[in-house]
């Protein structure tokens, strides 16, 4: 079972019956403010997600679908988006070139 706090740890997010992200299906989920440092969202659907203010620090979305997700405000400081898809997605403009580079992470 996997649960999702806020970065202050005091609320829950969201509670999945799952041991892992990896390929979990989070469309729509609303993830604002939530503390995701170091989680591993490989080839997960994020579509249209909310990570609004979220902090990813060193998490991986290698092979994941955001697609429209909101991550303004985020700190995807470290994080790795290889292959990633982010059509259309809000991404924190002063990190613009590291979300949408090409390296591995």
């Amino acid at each position: 079972m996997i649960i999702i706090y806020d970065k202050k740890g005091l609320t829950q997010l969201l509670c999945l019956d799952t041991p892992t992200l990896e390929n979990a299906d989070l469309r729509n989920a609303n993830l604002e403010e939530a503390n995701l440092v170091q989680y591993q969202f490989n080839g997960a659907n994020l579509e249209n997600a909310n990570l609004k203010n979220a902090d990813l620090r060193l998490a991986d979305f290698s092979n994941a679908n955001l697609t429209s997700a909101n991550l303004s405000g985020a700190d995807i400081t470290g994080t790795c988006f290889h292959n990633a898809d982010l059509t259309n997605a809000i991404v924190p403009s002063k990190s613009l070139p590291v979300t949408l580079g090409t390296a591995d992470h």
